[in-house]
C-alpha cells in the first residue's frame, strides 16, 4: 500500500472542504459562485467581501452580469489553498447575512 503524500491529503482536504460549500465549482485554477442579488445587495457584499479579502491578502473578482453577481476566487500558482477556501466561506457567510437582512457578519 502507498503512502499518501502530504500534498495529497491536503488537495483532499481543500475539495472535501470546498464540496461543503453550495453553489460554488471550481473551474480549472479558480472557484467561482454565481449570486442573484439587487444592485444594493452587490455593493454590500463587495464591501463586505474587499475586507475579508485584504484580511486573507487574496483578490477576489466580483462583478456584475446580466443582474447576477459573479465571484471568482482563484491563485497566481494554481494551487488552492485553504486561503480560498476560507475565503468562499466567508463570503458565503456575508451573503447569507445580506439576504436574510442581518448587519454586519464581519
Amino acid at each position: 500500500m502507498r503512502a499518501r503524500r502530504r500534498d495529497e491529503t491536503r488537495v483532499d482536504y481543500l475539495s472535501d472542504a470546498l464540496a461543503l460549500l453550495h453553489g460554488w465549482t471550481r473551474d480549472g485554477l479558480e472557484i467561482n459562485r454565481i449570486l442573484r442579488l439587487d444592485d444594493a445587495q452587490h455593493a454590500a457584499l463587495t464591501e463586505r467581501v474587499k475586507i475579508i479579502a485584504d484580511a486573507l491578502q487574496l483578490r477576489p473578482s466580483i462583478r456584475r452580469l446580466d443582474g447576477h453577481t459573479v465571484i471568482r476566487v482563484g491563485t497566481m500558482n494554481g494551487a488552492l489553498t485553504a486561503g480560498e477556501v476560507t475565503l468562499a466561506a466567508r463570503i458565503e457567510d456575508v451573503y447569507r447575512a445580506i439576504i436574510d437582512g442581518v448587519a454586519d457578519p464581519t
